[in-house]
């Protein structure tokens, strides 16, 4: 278990998957968290269990759609007016997959892939790194920010690293995703942030139903790749990254099952 006692995070896409796990982990080493989500039934039972029952908080909710302004502003507003403090840590985990390649994926589908994927990512890491940076135009080395670690963790994709023909309209996506993770990192890393690019493979979740994915492609993969992760594997990744002492960055992780070779 990493030691993230004191710290403030927010999850997007937590009430499954990846976000749900990585927001248990980040709970079980001892940090706040406000969650995220569509589906706000799922985020108040998540809550719920995760508090266990005592009567103090360590989960806020705030449903809605990630992509949206007023949203991504309430998820950073709740880290304030829940835990007396601004999140120092902002996990960027909302997203949706989609089978297929430029000539066959469903068109009707590529707009809300961008919005989620791109467009809603770009906004929450532009507003986070708003907020982390404020009155801050640099850190020097023996600035409080040593003491006090801020990040922005990106989940990326194997396939924003390596171009697959079977996803390549998801894997554009990720490839802008990588692209902005980078920029940014080399932006506000001398104002005292951290900004980590995590790149996983094949993690069985719901993201393949809603993605498109047939039974029979997710079985080839078991049996190609097999153990295949889990979002549980993800969210110990994120945990490292973030417990780590302020000074050290682990910047870039990509995640696979040990027998995927590709992508």
């Amino acid at each position: 278990m990493m030691d993230l006692d004191g710290r403030v995070a927010i999850v997007t896409g937590a009430s499954a998957g990846i976000g749900e796990a990585v927001a248990r982990e980040l709970v079980q080493s001892g940090a706040s968290v406000v969650i995220n989500a569509r589906r706000g039934e799922r985020l108040a039972a998540l809550k719920k269990e995760l508090e266990g029952g005592e009567h103090v908080s360590c989960v806020a909710t705030v449903a809605g759609d990630c992509a949206d302004d007023a949203v991504i502003g309430a998820m950073l507003d709740a880290a304030e007016s829940n835990f007396g403090k601004p999140a120092d840590l902002v996990v960027v985990n909302a997203g949706r997959g989609l089978a297929g390649s430029v000539v066959s994926s469903d068109k009707a589908q590529w707009e809300e892939v961008v919005r989620t994927n791109l467009l809603g990512a770009a906004a929450l890491m532009r507003a986070a790194a708003e907020r982390m940076t404020a009155g801050r135009e640099s850190a020097p080395s023996d600035g409080d920010w040593v003491n006090q670690p801020r990040d922005i963790v990106v989940l990326g994709s194997v396939v924003g690293r390596h171009v697959s023909p079977f996803s390549s309209m998801y894997g554009s996506t990720k490839f802008a995703v990588h692209s902005l993770a980078e920029a940014l990192r080399r932006e506000i890393g001398p104002k005292g942030v951290r900004v980590t690019l995590v790149e996983p493979a094949v993690v069985v979740s719901e993201f393949q139903q809603v993605a498109g994915y047939t039974d029979d492609l997710v079985a080839g993969f078991n049996e190609k790749f097999g153990p295949l992760l889990v979002p549980g594997d993800i969210a110990r990744s994120i945990a490292f990254v973030a417990s780590q002492p302020a000074h050290v960055h682990v910047s870039d992780i990509v995640v696979r099952a040990t027998r995927q070779e590709y992508p």
